[in-house]
């Protein structure tokens, strides 16, 4: 599904992003640089965050340095 139409990218771009890199994107805007666009409108920025947490559960928010996705 297209998730952001100003960048044209869609939730499989975005889960992508999350699992391409060994430093995680936790927000929005670190999707965005992943994906080497930034935020027009924003209106796309709480579904990149719900994609996220549902990707990384637990390990979405800050967690302890014993995380195995650190």
């Amino acid at each position: 599904m297209i998730v952001c139409s100003c960048n044209v990218f869609t939730d499989h771009d975005v889960r992508a992003a999350i699992t391409a890199t060994d430093d995680l994107p936790r927000s929005a805007k670190q999707v965005y640089g992943c994906l080497g666009c930034s935020a027009e409108c924003g209106r796309c920025a709480r579904t990149i965050n719900r994609i996220i947490t549902e990707a990384l559960g637990a390990c979405a928010e800050d967690c302890c340095a014993g995380c195995p996705s650190r």
